[in-house]
């Protein structure tokens, strides 16, 4: 299947669509051949993207409020009238199947016109001096140029999350996807121009040299806040570099999320669940259930009817509408994932279904659930990033809470119970964001707690992202409830 006409190959240079230093190959994971080749930006290619950006970022955020919103409302109108393109340009390039590469591109949309709304009302502060013989005005204005940095496995998503916020506010960005899936962000682009955003205000360049690319950019003075999605190590690195030019951060990192399943839970809803939290996007998500935290008198029934669920997804490739679980991204991720088993297993985890490598073309790897993890394992403490469900019994509510903690990525998490019990759990994790007795927590307008423990990305909520980088004083777990109940003071600061 090739891709559609109004997909982009060239980058987006003040308006130009461009060349680069060479191309480097697109490969479609279905099958591991070149979809397309694109351009290797240049440093030069660099510099020429900051140059445009941060000429037209004056004029970009003097405009009125009201015109910044129509031309994220417009891009609003144009994402759903082409989400069909959006969603095979994903299906080829990630591999994700088509139904999930639909949601992502319906989802998409919702961000530009969250955003254009918010545009319009972003305020000061009037307050009175301690004295009571002044006055404080406080005035929000935008950051300047912003440095994106997308991943591959929501490419729509995470580039309208970060574009979104930056052009409401008045910034002007430079945005870099990954190698991986360079064609969905070009697309978004091209959505953006036509949509009426000016030359400059919206960059888009592609390359295959990560580091020289990031390394130039940072050290432009003019480039005034760096966005990042994707591992904790690169994360670290980049936070590192950026320290050296005291550049204003936000880095949405690794999760290890625990997705526990207390004494209470109706078991129906918790594999509904599960079946969400984990084979969505092929488990390659930050947000995924990494571990089930089953409690042991539940723990054989729930290990048995996901088994039986996912072992019933049918594989293939992205672009096949029957596909339920697409491949992996690339062949190091199917190294990764079978490595992580195969250690697991060799310390005790027993495969109930899955565990053994795929031989077809393609980067793919089966559904798998382990039981009788060990706790210490690879399955157990690291990010796997895949379709494989690692099972581990629980003695009681306080053992489950102590080891969904036990980890430095405090991410996401999951917890099914009755809702007290399962309220009172949530509230002990140290994680941004608890979905309670749903498998789904993002949404555009929701709020957005700070990641627990070690890594993750600065606190932020949703509407103070109209200022890339706005500091909120804080941290509130973000619990989203099947009936919709969500404690005041998880909230909103001050609560």
């Amino acid at each position: 299947m090739n891709l559609p006409e109004a997909a982009p190959t060239r980058m987006l240079l003040d308006g130009q669509w461009t060349g680069g230093a060479g191309t480097f190959p697109v490969l479609n994971p279905s099958t591991g051949e070149p979809i397309t080749h694109v351009p290797r930006a240049s440093t030069d290619d660099v510099a020429r993207a900051i140059d445009a950006a941060a000429q037209a970022q004056a004029e970009w955020a003097a405009r009125p409020p009201r015109e910044r919103a129509e031309v994220l409302r417009r891009a609003f109108e144009l994402t759903v009238a082409h989400q069909d393109e959006l969603a095979l340009v994903m299906a080829l390039e990630m591999g994700k199947t088509l139904k999930d590469a639909h949601s992502e591109a319906a989802y998409v949309g919702e961000f530009f016109r969250w955003f254009s709304e918010e545009a319009v009302r972003i305020g000061g502060e009037l307050r009175r001096t301690p004295s009571g013989t002044n006055r404080i005005l406080t005035f929000r204005k935008p950051i300047g140029v912003a440095l994106l940095l997308t991943p591959w496995n929501f490419p729509a998503a995470m580039a309208t999350r970060k574009i979104a916020p930056a052009l409401a506010a008045g910034c002007s960005v430079v945005l870099k996807p990954v190698s991986d899936t360079p064609l969905t962000a070009l697309l978004i682009a091209k959505l953006l121009q036509d949509a009426g955003a000016p030359p400059g205000v919206v960059n888009v360049l592609t390359t295959d040299k990560a580091g020289e690319f990031v390394t130039t950019a940072l050290s432009d003075a003019r480039v005034h806040k760096l966005s990042f999605t994707g591992s904790t190590g690169v994360g670290r690195t980049l936070l590192k570099q950026a320290a050296d030019h005291v550049l204003n951060t936000s880095m949405e990192l690794g999760g290890n999320g625990p997705f526990i399943v207390l004494e209470d839970a109706e078991l129906d809803a918790a594999v509904e669940g599960a079946m969400l939290a984990k084979p969505r996007n092929g488990g390659q998500a930050c947000t995924a259930a990494n571990r089930f935290l089953v409690h042991q008198s539940v723990a054989d029934e729930f290990a048995q009817r996901l088994a039986a669920r996912m072992g019933a997804l049918r594989i293939g490739p992205g672009t096949d509408p029957a596909t339920e679980l697409g491949p992996m991204i690339n062949a190091r991720a199917v190294d990764g994932i079978a490595d992580k088993v195969d250690r697991s297993v060799a310390v005790g985890a027993r495969a109930v279904i899955g565990a053994a490598r795929l031989d077809r073309s393609g980067f793919f790897y089966p559904a798998t659930v382990l039981t009788d993890v060990p706790r210490d394992s690879a399955m157990a403490t690291e990010e796997i990033f895949g379709p494989v469900a690692p099972i581990i019994p629980v003695k009681d509510d306080e053992d489950a809470v102590k080891l969904a903690n036990a980890t430095e990525f405090g991410l996401t998490s999951y917890v099914y119970g009755s809702l007290a019990r399962g309220l009172r759990v949530a509230e002990r994790l140290e994680v941004g964001m608890v979905g309670l007795n749903r498998g789904l927590v993002s949404d555009p307008a929701a709020l957005r707690g700070r990641e627990g423990v070690r890594t993750g990305m600065r606190r932020r909520l949703r509407r103070h992202r109209r200022l890339p980088g706005n500091h909120l004083r804080g941290d509130r777990l973000v619990v989203v409830c099947s009936n919709n109940l969500v404690p005041a003071s998880s909230c909103w600061p001050g609560l």
